[in-house]
């Protein structure tokens, strides 16, 4: 079990940071401002705990003596062990949330995140369950109380999408979705299927935290911007003016292409905004990868080609390979009903980060 830090120590951290975040200069680097924010927030929340806990204790050391004290009233000495049954319940909750509050947290976990979805194997049922993908998103971010801008897609024949990427803006979002990257499998029977046989396809999903300009230097001559007028499937125009916008970053290789806006300059300042995450993302694998190869194994790796969840719609089910989850409510789910999935995934990366944190501890 790992050890509550020093609250000395904690409690000089927090006076320190009050007295920092006190002086009006501090407020000239935002980004810089909101850190020491999160942080005083965290250390006096970890104060908190800590000082019900302590109290917690000395409520159970003394119902422990009245109930194990033979002199006293034997109803009283009842309602003690009754006592001691609901603090240690509470115990265990409150030293849960300071394990929570001890492990540093993900990097990016409170950012606002990118979520790209592609169409896999399967042809146009591929691109009809990417778009029932994006609806379960935004459906779920709507629940949340998050906000959805868009930031280009391309749509297939049958009405689905090639690719559709937009910006999920909110609290803790990048923290709630990030184990959704991934390949996501579908199993049922196509629209377009006249002998009702079941066929299986795929979808890609990235996620990834939104980058600030701070975060990624992009020099402009690593660029290579291009002008196109959009188009729609089948050659149907999106707008009449040349405002399609294809950023090429000639050191990774990456290309985004924008078309969602019918200006040249929004569509290039999105297109921006993806690099920019794409790029934090395959920093932060990279960082990752140096210092922790076997990192969240069985919560999965946010790696594209692996194959996460499948979908099951004729039994109704979902599951979820890396943790063995299985749900049959799959048009709840599809419907934005997430909650039950993720807090399952987020359950079993606490305990990864926990045995990680006992190791070095």
């Amino acid at each position: 079990m790992l050890q509550i830090p020093p609250l000395d120590a904690l409690r000089k951290r927090s006076e320190e940071l009050e007295q920092i975040l006190g002086k009006s200069d501090v407020y000239s680097d935002a980004r810089k401002a909101a850190t020491l924010s999160r942080e005083l927030q965290k250390a006096r929340e970890t104060l908190r705990l800590a000082d019900e806990l302590d109290r917690v204790d000395r409520e159970l050391a003394g119902n422990a003596g009245i109930a194990n004290d033979s002199g006293q009233d034997a109803e009283l000495r009842e309602l003690a062990r009754m006592e001691i049954a609901t603090l240690e319940e509470r115990k265990d909750e409150i030293q849960r949330s300071l394990l929570e509050a001890m492990i540093p947290p993900e990097p990016g976990d409170d950012r606002n995140t990118v979520m790209e979805i592609r169409a896999g194997a399967g042809g146009d049922e591929a691109s009809l369950f990417a778009a029932d993908l994006y609806r379960m998103y935004c459906r779920y971010a709507e629940n949340r109380g998050w906000s959805v801008e868009n930031l280009g897609a391309s749509l297939s024949e049958s009405g689905g999408f090639k690719e559709v990427s937009f910006l999920v803006k909110g609290d803790q979002v990048f923290r709630s979705l990030k184990f959704e990257s991934g390949v996501h499998r579908v199993q049922r029977i196509p629209v377009t299927e006249t002998n009702g046989r079941i066929h299986t396809s795929t979808v890609t999903v990235a996620v990834l935290p939104e980058a600030e300009e701070v975060d990624i230097a992009i020099q402009p001559q690593d660029l290579e911007i291009t002008v196109c007028r959009a188009s729609g499937p089948g050659g149907q125009s999106v707008n009449t003016t040349d405002s399609a916008v294809q950023v090429l970053h000639k050191p990774s290789g990456m290309i985004v292409t924008c078309a969602d806006e019918k200006s040249q300059h929004k569509n290039k300042a999105k297109a921006l905004t993806v690099l920019r995450s794409r790029l934090l993302q395959q920093k932060q694998e990279e960082e990752r990868a140096r210092y922790a190869e076997n990192r969240r194994k069985q919560v999965g790796t946010g790696d594209r080609s692996e194959r996460i969840r499948t979908y099951n719609f004729p039994q109704s089910r979902v599951t979820d390979h890396r943790i063995g989850l299985t749900l049959h409510s799959l048009p709840q789910v599809i419907d934005g009903e997430l909650d039950d999935v993720l807090k399952a995934l987020s359950e079993e990366d606490f305990k990864l980060r926990l045995a990680a944190a006992q190791e070095s501890s």
